[in-house]
């Protein structure tokens, strides 16, 4: 015989006798040991004081005492299992699984059967494109400050008690992603709270104030952006020439609720009409943060490449529902 038959040979006849002894695991039976241990037995027979078994792990006969059997327990075990009643470690293995599966749900819940917020955080939006609901990540654009030195001097000299003001710009005219909805849901994961404020613009106060009362859960706002010259304006910045600094937006009227999981659920109050918007992050006394995350509101435009779509093999978990504590904005 060639010795590349002799491989091939050598090759099937271990595949079957793996085969055979997986086959004989799975219709093996357990004897139970009084220690709670047990052996994986195809049969078995009392021999005197000594129990005779074939070991369907090792494929061959062997023998334990008769009194190390428990043998209630191993009659008990027998008819469960020809009664179908799932083994032990089948019923640990679910438990095991439910418990995962709901802490998977707690840090990222279901907004609609199928679709879950990621477990990586960030901030998505809930749009619906074609009929069907689908998460697109939203991306944090750092916004310019425009400061316009020749207005604002300009203006400062001809009315001293005059604000300067500064625009917080982002380059582009449209955001790269394009809501279809309407009336979209966006989710933010608060999971940089306790975070020092890097201030990007002069202030009052010192910039490593992060207490809860300074940045409360609920400091996430969504902002109407005007387009002009290529750029869109998220805000103004006015610094009074005594060095007061305010910020002034464009507000969009929402109602802000908690999540399990750190997130926050950010919700227009009435639908939105076509144009470009941005989730921003008010910082109590430090103003606004220069980074937004950026979106716009076309029913028309083509889909968004990146979009989460539901899962049907995700089951139908239910969405889950905001908590009672809600502000409006």
């Amino acid at each position: 015989m060639r010795p590349r038959n002799l491989l091939t040979t050598a090759l099937l006849f271990a595949a079957l006798t793996l085969t055979g002894a997986a086959h004989a695991q799975q219709l093996a039976k357990r004897l139970i040991l009084k220690d709670g241990s047990y052996q994986l037995a195809t049969q078995w027979e009392v021999k005197g004081d000594r129990v005779r078994y074939y070991s369907a792990e090792r494929g061959e006969w062997e023998d334990v005492p008769n009194s190390m059997v428990d043998w209630d327990a191993t009659d008990k075990f027998t008819r469960e299992r020809e009664a179908g009643k799932p083994a032990p470690e089948a019923v640990q293995l679910d438990k095991e699984l439910e418990a995962e599966k709901k802490q998977d749900e707690a840090r990222s819940p279901h907004v609609v059967p199928g679709l879950q917020l990621p477990e990586d955080g960030g901030v998505v939006i809930l749009d619906t494109f074609e009929n069907q609901p689908q998460l697109v990540e939203l991306q944090q654009s750092g916004g310019e400050v425009n400061k316009n030195t020749k207005g604002n001097i300009l203006r400062a000299a001809i009315n001293p008690i005059a604000s300067s003001r500064q625009n917080i710009e982002i380059p582009g005219l449209h955001a790269k992603v394009q809501a279809h909805a309407t009336l979209p849901s966006i989710y933010v994961r608060d999971d940089q709270r306790d975070q020092p404020i890097a201030t990007a613009a002069p202030s009052s106060s010192p910039a490593s104030k992060t207490r809860d009362e300074e940045l409360p859960w609920d400091r996430f706002r969504i902002v109407r952006m005007q387009t002009k010259q290529g750029k869109r304006i998220a805000g103004d910045i006015k610094i009074a020439l005594y060095g007061k600094v305010s910020q002034e937006q464009k507000l969009v009227p929402t109602k802000s609720s908690q999540l399990s999981g750190n997130w926050i659920k950010l919700t227009p109050a009435a639908p939105l009409e076509p144009g470009e918007y941005a989730v921003v992050e008010m910082l109590g006394k430090e103003g606004m943060n220069l980074y937004v995350w950026d979106f716009g509101v076309n029913p028309t435009a083509p889909a968004n490449p990146m979009a989460w779509k539901p899962d049907p093999s995700a089951g139908q978990a239910k969405p889950e529902q905001p908590k009672d504590l809600e502000r409006r904005n």
